[in-house]
């Protein structure tokens, strides 16, 4: 190659790398929908940073390849953005990387192929003709670096001016409106909370809940929580939804419906740790200080089961169930009724008088259309597509499906506990957080956003209680039925499963509890944001007016 070609060749291709990083900075502008001087600001800054990083070496290739995270970053923020819309990289899909198994990362990549394939075309060939540059050794000539350094410190300098010119602004435009500097701030959030889960074990010795209980019936106790996953209460036909999804679970006179219910948060892995454990949404790093439920049992004298339908994923989950005495993941094909299959030889064959099962759902966790026997393909047609506009009637109907197997599931566990007269038994059910089914104009699609909605937050949840249980403890059985409407969170589950055992600790609220009157209506709805932080549902995290007509029309107020 000529000298003269060759510097043309490297020229192009940092005219394409700069091009492809500008890319996600363009998405966001429009999206995120901030002032003009903040858009501008975030515009400017990455972009005079971006040319000034280009131009440190004359060999483009080796700059292209240098800046590879640079490109990681602004491909994860290219899907995310199709799957989300309006959303940055947060510090929670940084740890959902960590923490989803390969089969459910596959299901995910397979149904969102059109961003994908973007990304594919555009940053693949990029590095390929990177490492040929690299090869050849090809290079930017002299001139060009000076005009590339220059016009990007030009446009970085304009960018500072900006930024400060954002009076009281310039924190929140770095941390979350910055590209990509949000994103590394997330990403060391979250790195910083896997170093926190990796020394639970140490961080948690030696604490106790101190458990006693006040009450212990004559006869056998079974203590059961069914943990759902991202079953909205939208799509119930319990709470209101138009198709018949719990047809079973609606001929259950004695099923106390919990019509309030909101989540602490809309990821899986920090949503089920806080529904394990007894701390507060606002206490989240007690998180790492505290043991959770199943310890709180076995204190109290209680065999402890935690059986899960998902595989391990070295999550806070995974160091919270292992805390049972007894700890098993099921295998494939992982259908949810092998949870309840399960329950009944651990009821049928343990010489235990006092049990306590923890079952943790597979639900309806995307890929919807893998998670129920074809025979409870109710809605049709239900195949397995690409998320796009085109298939949302598709889409919703696996995804009802996968509620009326739920709904199948549900009422089968609580026809097992029926039938042994003898127990006294609870089973209470809650879903770690709801779904998005692209169901407005905003057409967002599944969880784990930083800013959320009413579908990701209104969760379906239940309790069922023996006859036997109900003829013991007839004021916790009165109290549940008087707390349908509580402004509850998922907070609630781990106080209200201690109080159904009458189990009393320092760290257990009644006040918390869904079986007793001294439930606490005035305490604040709280959810624990990207950061950490316990918030208000307001507009803040991005509750919509479209949201609060929905939770308004749940029977559920927002301040």
């Amino acid at each position: 190659m000529r000298i003269g070609e060759n510097r043309h060749s490297a020229l192009l291709l940092t005219i394409a790398y700069l091009l492809s990083l500008f890319l996600p900075i363009l998405i966001l502008t429009f999206t995120e929908k901030n002032p003009f001087l903040v858009a501008a600001t975030v515009i400017a800054l990455p972009m005079g940073f971006y040319m000034m990083f280009s131009s440190l070496s004359a060999r483009s290739g080796v700059m292209v390849w240098w800046g590879f995270l640079f490109i990681f970053f602004s491909a994860f923020q290219i899907v995310l953005s199709y799957l989300f819309g309006d959303s940055i990289i947060a510090a929670d899909m940084f740890l959902n990387l960590l923490t989803t198994n390969p089969g459910e990362a596959t299901e995910l990549l397979s149904n969102i192929y059109p961003s994908v394939i973007l990304v594919v075309l555009v940053y693949i060939p990029l590095l390929v003709i990177a490492t040929m540059h690299i090869i050849r050794k090809v290079t930017l000539s002299a001139t060009i670096r000076r005009r590339l350094f220059t016009s990007g410190a030009m446009m970085f300098v304009a960018g500072l001016a900006m930024l400060f010119g954002c009076w009281g602004q310039v924190r929140h435009v770095l941390r979350d409106e910055l590209f990509p500097v949000n994103v590394s701030y997330n990403l060391g959030l979250s790195i910083s909370e896997a170093l926190k889960i990796s020394n639970f074990e140490l961080t948690s010795e030696g604490f106790s809940y101190e458990a006693c209980r006040d009450t212990i019936p004559q006869q056998r106790e079974v203590y059961v929580l069914y943990i759902g996953e991202a079953s909205r209460a939208e799509s119930w036909s319990l709470y209101g939804a138009k198709r018949q999804t719990n047809p079973l679970l609606s001929q259950i006179d004695d099923l106390c419906l919990f019509g309030g219910v909101t989540t602490q948060s809309n990821t899986t892995h920090k949503s089920v740790p806080m529904i394990l454990s007894s701390i507060h949404t606002s206490e989240h790093e007690e998180l790492y200080r505290r043991k959770g439920i199943l310890t709180l049992f076995s204190e109290a004298g209680f065999d402890t089961y935690f059986i899960s339908n998902q595989s391990p994923q070295g999550a806070m989950i995974d160091k919270l169930a292992a805390e049972a005495d007894n700890v098993e993941y099921l295998d494939d094909p992982r259908m949810d009724m092998q949870l309840v299959d399960r329950m009944n030889e651990i009821i049928t064959t343990s010489p235990s008088m006092r049990l306590f099962i923890v079952l943790h759902a597979y639900g309806s966790h995307f890929s919807y259309h893998q998670r129920y026997p074809r025979d409870f393909a109710r809605y049709m047609p239900d195949d397995d597509v690409a998320i796009t506009r085109q298939n949302i009637e598709m889409i919703r109907n696996s995804y009802d499906n996968s509620v009326f197997y739920t709904d199948y599931v549900l009422s089968e566990a609580i026809s097992s506990l029926k039938s042994h007269n003898d127990l006294c038994s609870v089973l209470l059910f809650c879903s770690d957080h709801g779904e998005d089914l692209m169901d407005d104009e905003r057409m967002r699609f599944l969880h784990s956003s930083p800013t959320v909605t009413y579908y990701q937050l209104h969760v379906a949840s239940f309790a069922w209680m023996s006859p036997l249980y109900r003829s013991v403890f007839a004021e916790k059985a009165a109290a549940v039925a008087n707390n349908y409407n509580a402004p509850a969170t998922t907070y609630s589950v781990f106080h209200t499963m201690a109080d159904f055992a009458s189990i009393h600790s320092p760290y257990v609220m009644h006040e918390a509890s869904l079986c007793s009157f001294d439930f606490d209506y005035s305490a604040p709805r709280l959810y624990l944001d990207d950061h950490n932080n316990a918030v208000l549902l307001d507009k803040n995290i991005g509750i919509t007016p479209h949201d609060k007509q929905m939770f308004s029309r749940a029977g559920i107020e927002l301040p």
